[in-house]
């Protein structure tokens, strides 16, 4: 599964809008939705502000895994 289809599920699947994330990623909503798309590539550091948000690995959301790994703590 690619990152930007997995970025999308985890987002419904907590009931979140794209407007919530984008504030989350300090992005406009529409640079959010390019990210989903996949128009736009999202940088490694908003990559690992989701993993916090959604508390998953790293290897989950860029869908290296399918194994929904909590995000590792210091």
């Amino acid at each position: 599964m690619k990152y930007t289809e997995r970025i999308r599920i985890l987002r419904e699947d907590t009931n979140k809008t794209q407007t919530d994330i984008a504030a989350l990623l300090n992005v406009g909503q529409r640079t959010y939705c390019d990210y989903e798309l996949g128009k736009t590539r999202i940088p490694v550091d908003s990559l690992i502000i989701l993993a916090k948000f959604y508390n998953v690995s790293m290897d989950y959301i860029s869908g290296i895994s399918d194994e929904k790994n909590h995000y590792p703590l210091k």
